[in-house]
C-alpha cells in the first residue's frame, strides 16, 4: 500500500503530509509580495515550497523563476490544480485498476502492470497548463484563483495512447465520445463530481496518453498518480487526475464541467468587452500562443549600454514556434531571437537573444509566432472567467 508514511519517504518531504481532504501540514511558510495579495511559499509532500493559492483542495503554484531551470519542469516545482477537496490519500499500485466499459465490445480492467505489458510504451514531452493560467493579471478582475504566470510546465509524460487501449476494447458503432473520471471527489454531496470528455475522433488520434511518469519517474502524487490523462496541447481541465474509470458514450456527456464550466466565448478572440456576458460558449481547447522571458524577472537591475542575455520560453497548442521576438521600444522594432532544441510540437521551446539597452526604464516585451503564423495580441483580450491569456508579456528593468 503506497500511503501518506511511504510518499513522504519517496519523495523526501519528511517534514509533511497531506491529510484527509487535501489540508496540509505546512513544511515551510515564506510570505510573498504578488501584485493581487501576498502569497504564501508553503511545502507538500514530494513538493519543493510553492506559491499557495489554496490549501483545500490543493492549488500550487510554481515560482516563476522555475523556468529558468531548464525546458523540463523538474517534478517537484510542478504546479498542482485540484478541484474537489476529496483527493486519495491512499493508493494500492498493485490492486488499482483502470476500467474500460460502456460503448465497447470487450469491457476491461487493466492493472497498472497489464497497462506496461500489454500495449506499447510512448514518450511525449508536454506542455501542461491550467486554463486560468495568469488569471491574477486581468483586468478587470475576474473571479477565481487569482495565479500568476506559474500554472504552467513542461514534462516527459511516458505511458500508452488511449488509442491502443481503446481499440482493445473495441469501440462499437454509435460511439461519439470518451469520458474520464478519477479518484478524487466532491465533499459535499450536492457538489458535482470532476468529469470530463472528449470526441471519439479526439480521442483516437493516437497522442492523447495515459500516463504513469513524468521526467523518468512516478508520477507525483499531486500531479495524479498512479495515472492520468495527458491531451498534449489541450488546457489541463482535460488532464484528469488519479484516472480510474474511461466510459466510451453514444450520447455527449452532460456534466457540469462540460456544459457550464471552462467554456469560453464563440469567437476567434474568445473575448468579450469587459463586464459583458457572450451570447454563445463552446468548451476551451486548445492553447494559443504564448512566450515569457525567464532569466531577467520583472524589476530587474541590469547593466546599461552592454549587451544583455536573453534567454525564454514560446509555446502553442501543437502548430510549433517558428519565430520569437523581442523589442525594447514598445514594439516600434523587433529583433528575432535564436530558437533553441526542438523537443516536439507540444513542448516548451527555447530561445536566446543578446541585445543592449540604454540606460533608465527598460520595457522588453516578448512576442511568439506559430507555424500558422497566429502570433500575441498587443493588447489584452478580456475573458469573462480569465482563461486563456495570450497578451504580448512585458518586463520592466533598470538599467545602470
Amino acid at each position: 500500500m503506497f500511503n501518506r508514511r511511504q510518499m513522504i519517504a519517496s519523495t523526501g518531504a519528511a517534514a509533511g503530509f497531506v491529510m484527509a481532504g487535501g489540508t496540509p501540514l505546512l513544511a515551510e511558510t515564506v510570505s510573498l509580495g504578488f501584485e493581487n495579495g501576498d502569497r504564501s511559499l508553503v511545502a507538500y509532500p514530494g513538493k519543493r515550497p510553492l506559491l499557495q493559492l489554496s490549501s483545500r483542495p490543493p492549488q500550487l503554484e510554481t515560482p516563476f523563476s522555475v523556468f529558468n531551470e531548464g525546458m523540463l519542469t523538474p517534478n517537484d516545482a510542478f504546479f498542482v490544480r485540484y478541484h474537489l477537496a476529496d483527493i486519495p490519500t491512499e493508493i494500492d499500485p498493485d490492486t488499482f485498476t483502470l476500467e474500460i466499459a460502456g460503448t465497447v465490445a470487450t469491457p476491461m480492467s487493466l492493472s497498472l502492470a497489464d497497462l506496461k505489458s500489454q500495449f506499447d510504451t510512448i514518450d511525449l514531452v508536454a506542455v501542461h497548463q491550467c486554463s486560468g493560467n495568469s488569471r491574477g493579471f486581468v483586468t478587470p478582475r475576474v473571479g477565481g484563483g487569482q495565479a500568476g504566470n506559474g500554472l504552467m510546465g513542461n514534462a516527459r509524460w511516458t505511458g500508452v495512447s488511449l488509442k491502443s487501449v481503446l481499440e482493445k476494447a473495441g469501440v462499437q458503432d454509435g460511439a461519439i465520445q470518451v469520458a474520464f473520471e478519477g479518484l478524487d471527489g466532491p465533499v459535499l454531496p450536492d457538489t458535482p463530481d470532476f468529469t470530463k470528455s472528449l470526441e471519439l475522433a479526439h480521442a483516437m488520434d493516437g497522442e492523447v496518453m495515459l500516463a504513469w511518469a513524468m521526467n523518468g519517474e512516478d508520477l507525483p502524487w499531486l500531479n495524479g498518480y498512479p495515472l492520468r490523462l495527458v491531451v498534449p496541447g489541450h488546457y489541463g481541465t482535460y488532464w484528469v487526475k488519479h484516472l480510474n474509470q474511461i466510459i466510451v458514450r453514444d450520447t455527449p456527456l452532460d456534466s457540469f464541467w462540460m456544459t457550464t464550466a471552462y467554456r469560453i466565448p464563440d469567437n476567434s478572440c474568445a473575448c468579450v468587452e469587459p463586464g459583458t456576458k457572450p451570447e454563445t460558449t463552446v468548451p476551451i481547447a486548445r492553447f494559443n500562443v504564448r512566450s515569457f522571458i525567464t532569466n531577467v524577472l520583472d524589476g530587474a537591475a541590469v547593466a546599461a549600454n552592454a549587451p544583455l542575455a536573453l534567454r525564454g520560453i514560446a509555446f502553442d497548442g501543437g502548430s510549433g514556434i517558428t519565430e520569437v521576438s523581442v523589442s525594447a521600444d514598445d514594439g516600434k522594432t523587433w529583433q528575432k531571437a535564436s530558437l533553441g532544441e526542438d523537443m516536439g510540437k507540444y513542448a516548451f521551446r527555447e530561445w536566446t537573444l543578446s541585445m543592449p539597452v540604454a540606460s533608465g526604464e527598460v520595457s522588453l516585451l516578448v512576442r511568439a509566432t506559430n507555424a500558422n503564423g497566429q502570433t500575441q495580441p498587443m493588447q489584452a483580450q478580456w475573458n469573462p472567467s480569465g482563461y486563456m491569456r495570450n497578451v504580448v508579456e512585458t518586463t520592466r528593468l533598470t538599467a545602470a
